[in-house]
């Protein structure tokens, strides 16, 4: 009875942790299916925001625009139908704003009940007009005809330069300065914390006694343990000012700022893990060294070290995980400027920064909404290949051993 019992006990558990690790596993596949089709989502969708719709004359040969185009119409760098392909006529402007140089309110109706129609005769009056209105005015016999505009695309969006989720009436997304923000800080941060965790972690396997590792080790497991709030706060108040006064800028909010403040924050993964890589080289090995008359610290660097280099690469991968996914303190402290990054010493933004700092504010199933979620597609690409990465070396290291 007891027998039966216990076998009973023991496939419900397997039964349970199967439940569980299936639905664990499909939860994780909805999230990366959900995350992709949202992303996925703005390369189908046109950049003008608002339902706006640009109309010209039907005599304009004009047939599609780009957002880049249009933005470039309106910040006035162009300013000729020729540079885009049309007559060579000045390109005039006309919003809902500019209804008043137009038309009186008695004619456009106290409800704007005749405005269809009145939008409808300017935009047939004028040859070298480019009108910018909503949808929902267009009549339907237009005299004009509505210029296509390019929907968005995968190059464009990688590799543009402005990002500008908000203009109007066409959306800039380019995301080139928030993916060279990121990697840029993440890249130095790594930089900063290797050499300071690689020495902490070959002082405390090899040099510290065992009374001073089992009080360093829980410190600096705890730092992992801090919000990363606290560490952006920290950044804010000490590393910033810092950095303020020492170059002489306008702000200390800068990627050198993120930088630090990543470094420090990547330290306990880098420092446990290589700590755990270089304690795992056979006492054998070290052994040997020693006998051949090699002191310490030349067994430290041309055995201990050469043997662990799997371990320690693999921390130093694990640190530009944290690094790249790091949204809070990072948001703090780097300046939150969407601009190509050209050094160290002045503010830049990065793709976590900006989910976090828009997506409350974007309207759900807009423009700007999949765009953020786009850029949760790249980062989570990032990190995918990071992992992989790791696996590869950790799976080195267990051939080597």
């Amino acid at each position: 009875m007891k027998r039966k019992f216990k076998q009973f006990t023991e496939k419900l558990i397997e039964g349970l942790l199967l439940i569980s690790g299936s639905l664990t596993s499909i939860t994780v596949l909805l999230i990366v299916i959900f995350l992709f089709k949202e992303g996925l989502g703005l390369f189908t969708t046109s950049p003008m925001e608002n339902k706006n719709v640009i109309v010209v004359n039907k005599l304009n040969p004009v047939e599609h625009l780009t957002a880049g185009q249009i933005k470039k119409i309106f910040d006035q760098e162009i300013t000729n139908w020729k540079d885009l392909g049309g007559k060579n006529d000045t390109i005039l402007l006309f919003t809902i704003n500019d209804l008043s140089n137009y038309f009186s309110e008695e004619e456009i109706g106290e409800n704007f009940e005749y405005l269809p129609e009145k939008l409808n005769s300017i935009v047939d009056s004028i040859p070298n007009l480019l009108a910018v209105y909503t949808d929902k005015y267009l009549v339907k016999e237009l005299k004009g005809k509505i210029v296509k505009v390019d929907k968005n695309n995968i190059p464009d969006f990688i590799l543009g330069r402005e990002w500008f989720p908000t203009a109007e009436p066409a959306v800039q997304l380019g995301v080139l300065p928030l993916i060279l923000g990121t990697l840029l800080v993440s890249i130095f941060a790594i930089l900063f914390a290797l050499p300071i965790g690689i020495a902490t972690s070959i002082y405390m396997a090899e040099v510290a006694n065992e009374r001073v590792r089992k009080i360093l080790k829980p410190i600096i497991e705890l730092l992992a343990g801090i919000p990363s709030v606290v560490y952006g706060f920290f950044g804010l108040i000490v590393i910033v000012p810092l950095i303020h006064d020492t170059f002489n800028l306008p702000v200390g909010e800068t990627a050198l700022a993120g930088s630090i403040v990543l470094a420090i924050m990547a330290l306990p993964t880098i420092i446990t893990v290589s700590e755990d890589a270089i304690r795992n080289t056979p006492r054998s090995m070290k052994e040997a060294s020693l006998a051949l008359g090699a002191n310490r610290w030349q067994t430290i660097h041309r055995v201990v070290l050469p043997y662990s280099m799997s371990g320690i690469t693999a921390a130093a991968i694990l640190g530009i995980g944290r690094a790249i996914g790091e949204t809070m303190a990072v948001l703090m402290v780097t300046g939150n400027a969407a601009v190509m990054p050209h050094s160290l010493l002045q503010p830049v933004r990065t793709i976590p920064a900006t989910i976090a700092a828009e997506l409350g504010e974007a309207p759900q199933g807009g423009v700007h909404y999949q765009a953020l979620f786009a850029l949760g597609c790249i980062l989570f690409i990032l990190t995918l290949l990071i992992n992989i990465w790791v696996e590869y070396v950790s799976s080195k290291q267990k051939f080597k051993k």
